[in-house]
């Protein structure tokens, strides 16, 4: 009998598309699972705020270095493989981490943790383009990219609920439970590939399609675009902890990690954004994205708790505008090798995340969160207006 495709009337299909879910609301809840609990390894390891937010840069380092690997691997040796081995890399440090006492072997397992999340983003979207049909594939894909911004969303606040409770390591383990479960169901639903074929191209090749990418202006421009739009947001995000424990909010660590709710509009500005940019330009809708990101990070200067949650929803809204804007414009300005293309953008959103979760440390250290705010909320500005002066150049 010969194989085909799967569509949403056959059963495999929803196993594919429940099992990457699961699987990407555990791998982005265990990415971003530390981001409430900065201010506590301050306290509990005695290391710097920058320090401290090494738990999470590094995480985003291993990531970035495990989706060019992994991603080259998962051409080669097939992608079920690499979607298990993410989980098993990603549950084992949660069992790890809080047995240990030191701040850097922390850093080691965030950093080995991070290079095994890589696996399922690095494989699981080439797995649902090879295995379901055309016109059902988008289904899947938005359950699978609904389940990232869930996942993130979840995983800080759990984290932040369980250590006001209970304690930071304890988070850590029920993460390493939900993880183990979610790995046996995983490993039991997922089906086999049916039409993956091992790539033939040398490593050598790979490398000089992703130069290829490099040595276009516009795809640069894009990609520059996606670290300053994540290094803004990400900056705001890793730092409202130590601005919400003190004075004049002085909030619980459990009432901080619930701001993190403010992610649910990623739910709702990606597809949003998708509509309004089949209406009026994506270029358009795209920039009124990165103006309503700037304006919600300002808002956050009120010292009115309300009128900066306000702010926080509105910073996210306008951030997966964008956001999901940027990554689809990258498909429209190659017409070849689009995966490598893709990948780099991906990589360069990681780098922003990196960058702004450290970088902006020295910020936050000499001027506070008016000093951070202000950096977050111009840099995407002063970014567009250099882009239309490139553009502006290159046509003159």
């Amino acid at each position: 009998m010969q194989q085909r495709t799967y569509t949403m009337h056959d059963q495999s299909f929803w196993r594919i598309t429940l099992s990457l879910a699961l699987a990407s609301f555990f791998v982005f809840a265990s990415m971003y699972a530390v981001q409430p609990l900065l201010p506590v390894f301050v306290k509990e390891f005695g290391v710097t705020v920058s320090e401290s937010s090494l738990a999470l840069s590094l995480t985003i380092i291993g990531l970035i270095i495990g989706l060019i690997v992994l991603g080259f691997l998962s051409d080669r040796h097939g992608r079920t493989v690499f979607i298990k081995l993410s989980l098993v890399g990603s549950v084992i440090p949660f069992f790890l981490i809080p047995i240990s006492d030191s701040f850097f072997l922390l850093l080691i397992l965030r950093l080995l943790q991070g290079f095994a999340l890589a696996g399922l983003p690095a494989a699981s979207l080439a797995y649902l383009s090879e295995e379901i049909d055309r016109k059902s594939v988008q289904v899947a894909t938005a359950l699978y990219i609904s389940s990232n911004a869930l996942g993130g969303m979840m995983g800080r606040v759990l984290t932040g609920y369980l250590t006001d409770h209970y304690s930071w390591e304890m988070s850590f383990y029920v993460l390493a439970v939900i993880g183990a479960i979610i790995l046996a169901a995983v490993f039991f639903m997922l089906p086999k590939s049916q039409f993956f074929q091992s790539s033939e191209q040398t490593f050598s090749k790979d490398i000089k399609a992703f130069m290829f990418h490099l040595k276009n202006p516009t795809l640069l421009l894009i990609f520059g675009l996606g670290v300053v739009l994540q290094f803004s947001f990400t900056g705001i995000w890793t730092y409202l902890p130590f601005y919400l424990e003190e004075p004049p909010f002085s909030l619980s660590l459990k009432t901080i990690s619930y701001m993190f709710f403010a992610y649910g509009l990623g739910v709702v500005g990606s597809p949003l954004a998708g509509w309004l940019a089949s209406k009026i330009g994506l270029r358009k809708v795209r920039l009124a994205g990165i103006v309503v990101l700037s304006c919600g990070i300002l808002m956050t200067l009120s010292g009115v708790l309300w009128l900066l949650i306000i702010g926080l929803c509105v910073a996210c809204l306008g951030f997966f505008t964008a956001h999901s804007l940027t990554a689809a414009s990258v498909s429209d300005q190659v017409t070849h090798h689009k995966g490598s293309a893709s990948s780099l953008y991906l990589v360069s959103y990681y780098i922003g995340v990196s960058l702004g979760s450290t970088a902006m440390g020295p910020a936050w250290s000499m001027f506070g969160w008016t000093g951070l705010v202000l950096v977050a909320a111009i840099l995407p500005a002063v970014f567009i207006l250099f882009v239309r002066k490139q553009r502006k150049a290159s046509h003159a």
